[in-house]
């Protein structure tokens, strides 16, 4: 029984094939050597939508919507964190984070309208790191891109 040579030769053509391509992107041309445009990856979220779902929770059943509003549309005491803008950060979910840990004084409010402080951790409540983290999760996802 005679063997056949052509899985042989189909392995030394695809090997020629592959060479001839590598030596042809690496050639000095410009417009063959131009790097192809790269695509960044978006980044990672720094939360998950469960935490999203407990932050609605923890806001809106807390002292979070007494002041910002049902769903922080807004209110009399407290800012929409919907519209923007933000008067004390960025609006990242890290700056949101620290804004809910620490609070903000009177004193330091940049409207003056606003009759009281918004007081660490939700007050009262005194919210644990994961439940702070879940709260600006959640302050984050309703005013994504809001500045």
């Amino acid at each position: 029984m005679r063997r056949s040579n052509l899985p042989h030769v189909a392995a030394t053509l695809t090997l020629a094939l592959v060479a001839a391509g590598c030596s042809a992107y690496s050639s000095s041309s410009s417009a063959a050597s131009a790097p192809a445009p790269s695509v960044a990856a978006a980044p990672a979220p720094a939360y998950t939508p469960a935490m999203v779902a407990l932050g609605d929770s923890l806001f809106n059943t807390g002292g979070c919507q007494r002041c910002h509003g049902a769903k922080g549309i807004g209110a009399r005491n407290a800012p929409s964190l919907v519209d923007g803008p933000w008067l004390h950060s960025d609006g990242s979910f890290e700056e949101i984070a620290k804004i809910v840990t620490s609070g903000i004084a009177k004193e330091e409010f940049k409207d003056p309208a606003r009759p009281f402080a918004m007081r660490p951790r939700g007050g009262p409540a005194n919210l644990s790191d994961d439940q702070v983290k879940a709260v600006a999760a959640y302050v984050h996802s309703i005013s994504r891109g809001k500045k």
